[in-house]
């Protein structure tokens, strides 16, 4: 059926991209950033190269995130950088155009997952597939999605929490908010700032929340510090403060919320048979942001059903696509197409 092309999974994050190759499995993670050149657009760098840059370019270097809240917020870019992908895994003259799968939020409009799909076919697909995020990730966290029983998948990304049940090889219920780990890092920016007058880099808020986050108050025995860089938003000069988890705790709680209520939203449109389904079975998290010490706890504590991590958060939605691709027998109806 697939003859000589190669099958490709992208799961393309807000802060992370990963590409499957039919076969083969996982064989790229890059961040989701591009640097362009200001004057001639030319893309210069792509993935961990570009990260290096943020904050730090010239005047006619521009690095950016061309996804925000897991939708393409810069076409253009994407474009190159899908197109980047596909190059660096099956070499840039293609004698055979791949077919692609992409994931996007369940949450996007038509025209956003229009824009997702000309993207990938103009970067060099045979085919462009999409599949929803949530479906994705419950396949890649081994979740039997096509029996007749409810299972609820919560993917806390970069950009965007979607909390689905799925029964039956579709999402019945779902519920996304454009809250996720860059929203973390923006709280702890501004928290630093409100409280210690001390300007920081989104990668320095990344590395607090990474070391040291917390969803939940830590016991003092628990209790860790970081050293946090930044400039002084008053005199203008570089200078280092000490915060501990406890503070970043604090500073999180808003954001930590907003996930939490999109759990909740779900759980309240759910048809009792399939609440039972998930009270017995309890929810499965999934996402790079799933990984904050302790928020398992706190969702299991506030939505009073057993909340557990996937075998590997990071990787279930890139997984998950792979799988799907590889088997679109299976899962046609789950999957749109260009």
């Amino acid at each position: 059926m697939f003859g000589l092309s190669k099958r490709i999974g992208i799961d393309l994050g807000t802060a992370n991209s990963l590409v499957y190759l039919g076969g083969q499995g996982i064989v790229l993670n890059e961040p989701t950033v591009v640097a362009v050149t200001t004057d001639d657009n030319r893309v210069l760098a792509v993935g961990k190269e570009a990260k290096e840059m943020l904050g730090r370019t010239p005047g006619n270097i521009y690095a950016s995130r061309p996804m925000r809240e897991g939708v393409i917020a810069d076409y253009v870019i994407t474009e190159a950088m899908i197109r980047f992908f596909l190059d660096k895994v099956c070499g840039s003259s293609r004698l055979f155009k791949p077919e692609v799968m992409i994931c996007a939020p369940a949450g996007v409009t038509s025209v956003e997952k229009r824009a997702i799909l000309d993207a990938t076919l103009s970067a060099g697909a045979k085919t462009a597939f999409l599949i929803d995020e949530p479906l994705a990730a419950a396949i890649g966290a081994k979740i039997p999605i096509a029996n007749p029983s409810g299972n609820m998948i919560v993917d806390i990304g970069g950009g965007t929490t979607e909390a689905a049940v799925i029964c039956l090889g579709g999402v019945v219920v779902h519920s996304s908010v454009r809250v996720g780990g860059n929203k973390i890092d923006e709280a702890i920016q501004a928290w630093v700032r409100k409280k210690h007058n001390l300007i920081i880099g989104e990668r320095m808020a990344e590395d607090v929340k990474i070391n040291i986050g917390s969803a939940t108050h830590l016991k003092p025995s628990e209790m860790e510090k970081i050293e946090v860089r930044g400039r002084d938003a008053f005199s203008g000069l570089p200078r280092t403060i000490e915060i501990s988890s406890d503070e970043v705790t604090e500073a999180i709680s808003d954001v930590v919320k907003k996930i939490e209520g999109a759990v909740k939203g779900v759980l309240e449109q759910v048809p009792p048979e399939l609440a039972s389904d998930i009270i017995d079975k309890g929810i499965v998290l999934s996402g790079g942001t799933s990984l904050l010490r302790n928020l398992d706890k706190h969702l299991t504590d506030s939505v009073g059903v057993p909340v557990a991590l996937a075998e590997n958060p990071l990787l279930c939605v890139v997984l998950g696509t792979g799988i799907a691709l590889e088997n679109l027998d299976l899962y046609k109806r789950s999957v749109s197409k260009r």
